[in-house]
């Protein structure tokens, strides 16, 4: 066997070595980033205490991946290590700060993306920003960032602004921004395109009609990709009879339809159950010339397995292998999402099998689909087995993969299982709040199977992880606790509600108040109403109308939801009556037809 060379053995060595400390300095930054997530002074005195490299683009990309789904998390640590960047972020990283954007509360300031590159500064980075932005500050955001760049990087960043807020929904702001910028910056065909792109976007097709007369007034001949923008425009709206009328235009402007336009147009009509009329458009598409490519046959397949024609699926599915086009996993997701209509678990698993054969292996989401469909038919441990699986492909689970996972556990009444899954998901840090309806539902749950214990080392587990946790979390556990008539624990943890500064919803106060009153335990309720009454005027609430409101909504309760059965039983009352009324009458005409 050939020996490497002393040289080539050092620096694999080095380099070892300097992936061990880089991911040791991302764990390190990640746990920190978690412990004191709630304090940002805090955080900041706690990394730039712990000797980490504020200043190394390797450590920021390490510690954004570490982060993963956890989108608060990676942005602080980006927030901090931002003005001690000597250069750009890698690639990648500014590929996970575009999406860490999209999902954070509040917009970054001008002055934090001052820095980077103009052509870092791409509609990818700034669409997520602006998505944040309330639309009055749009526009001086925008012009803010302008203004803080180099006269020769305006143009650049003019056409990425443009992009950005067309793609956002801000299309106003994007035409007030021409109007401020246009005499020093012209216009040009992308400029427009993006301004069509918006109108469209919003289902203002006459304003978009305007940019076409804008063009030709300028003498800026449109292009197939001007055309196909509002081909899309016309087939979102459902205007499908202009779509056509559009395509015949193009044809006579000698700017024939490509396969993204054909592709447009069999979308829509896909998407509106119109299968055989996408047939006949792609017939014509074959007809013209025009050959259609992965996505074409992808639209195809989407269209009628949403249709329910599976096996016309499947020869386009074939087609494709023949013609030698990519298939990627989100062509087979259609045929997975039908088969869980059907609940055929089986032909799942056998796909699933066949795309590992064609070297295209399951993406997330088709686990998603079969875990889901696992659970619904009560076959759990084929549910652990597929996620096992997913996790030994080097697929990381998601938060929707989890909230999954949980709920067909706690459906199956797995609970034990249920919660590993759950603190699994806590510790990753992927609990947020679109998260609080599957806490209620495993809380209930345990509580309800009287495995109180559990339910208590869950919510250990939450506090302990150092979860952003509001008010609406604290009063799933406690209303949880007090449904099954354990009112001491319900109390007991409303005080720790109250000592983390969150004052409780009023129903809630007026459900501890009546059940300390049955249980004679006047002590903890004057600890609870004494503490609830300061807050309440530190709040400048009135603890009179608070207290009242309480015991009002404790009783419409009750009231709204008889309320609510009242009108399902006259609903299916109403619908019994009418299909009597509709027997008597077909008796009596079967009646009159004997008779005669």
């Amino acid at each position: 066997m050939q020996r490497l060379s002393a040289p080539l053995r050092r620096r694999l060595s080095t380099d070892a070595t300097n992936d061990h400390t880089l991911a040791s300095s991302a764990e390190l930054a990640y746990r920190l980033l978690r412990r004191h997530s709630s304090d940002p002074q805090k955080l900041a005195s706690a990394l730039s205490a712990s000797g980490l490299d504020a200043t190394s683009p390797r450590l920021l990309d390490a510690v954004l991946r570490r982060c993963g789904a956890a989108s608060s998390l990676a942005l602080d640590y980006f927030h901090w290590c931002s003005p001690s960047l000597p250069s750009a972020p890698l690639p990648s990283s500014l590929a996970l700060l575009a999406k860490y954007f999209s999902r954070a509360s509040a917009a970054p300031s001008p002055s934090l993306l001052a820095p980077l590159p103009s052509h870092l500064l791409s509609s990818s980075i700034l669409s997520p920003v602006l998505c944040r932005l309330p639309p009055p500050r749009v526009l001086p955001f925008a012009l803010s960032l302008l203004s803080s760049r180099p006269d020769h990087d305006h143009p650049s960043l003019f056409l990425s602004l443009l992009e950005s807020l067309s793609k956002t929904g801000h299309v106003a702001a994007a035409e007030r921004l021409v109007e401020e910028l246009q005499p020093r910056l012209p216009l040009s065909i992308r400029h427009y395109t993006a301004l069509l792109y918006g109108w469209c976007r919003q289902g203002k097709l006459d304003e978009a009609k305007h940019v076409l007369a804008r063009m030709k007034t300028a003498e800026v001949a449109p292009d197939v990709v001007v055309f196909n923008t509002l081909l899309a425009g016309f087939v979102a709206d459902g205007r499908f009879e202009d779509a056509f009328e559009l395509a015949k235009e193009m044809e006579r402007r000698d700017c024939p339809p490509n396969a993204v336009s054909y592709t447009t147009l069999m979308q829509g009509l896909g998407s509106r159950g119109r299968v055989d009329e996408v047939m006949r458009v792609f017939v014509e598409m074959r007809r013209k010339g025009c050959t259609p490519d992965s996505v074409t046959y992808g639209t195809l397949v989407s269209a009628f397995c949403k249709a329910g024609r599976l096996s016309q699926g499947y020869e386009f599915l074939d087609a494709m292998s023949r013609d030698a086009l990519r298939v990627d996993p989100a062509v087979y997701l259609g045929f997975f999402v039908a088969h869980e209509r059907k609940e055929q678990l089986e032909e799942c698993l056998e796909l699933m099998e066949r795309m590992r054969e064609c070297k295209c292996p399951p993406d997330l989401s088709i686990y998603n689909v079969v875990i889901r469909l696992s659970c619904k038919l009560g076959e759990t441990k084929q549910a652990v087995a597929l996620w096992n699986e997913m996790e030994n492909s080097g697929l990381s689970p998601g938060v929707d993969t989890f909230a999954i996972m949980v709920n067909g556990l706690v459906g199956q009444g797995s609970l034990v299982d249920a919660c590993n899954y759950f603190k699994d998901m806590v510790g990753r840090g992927l609990f947020v709040a679109p998260q609080y309806g599957m806490l209620k539902d495993l809380l209930n749950a345990l509580v309800r199977d009287e495995k109180l214990e559990l339910a208590k080392d869950v919510w250990g587990c939450i506090l302990s992880r150092g979860c952003e946790l509001n008010v609406s979390a604290w009063t799933i556990w406690i209303h949880a606790l007090y449904a099954k008539k354990h009112v001491k624990e319900a109390c007991s943890y409303c005080l720790d509600m109250l000592e983390a500064g969150l004052m409780p919803q009023p129903d809630t106060f007026a459900k501890l108040m009546k059940g300390l009153k049955k249980l004679y335990n006047r002590h903890i309720a004057a600890e609870i109403t004494e503490k609830v009454r300061l807050m309440a005027e530190e709040r400048h609430v009135s603890f009179k109308m608070y207290k009242r409101r309480g015991v009002r909504d404790l009783e419409e309760k009750p009231k709204s939801k008889k309320r609510r059965g009242q009108k399902r039983s006259r609903g299916r009352q109403t619908v019994q009556g009418q299909s009597r009324e509709q027997a008597n009458l077909s008796d009596s005409v079967d009646d009159e037809e004997f008779s005669s």
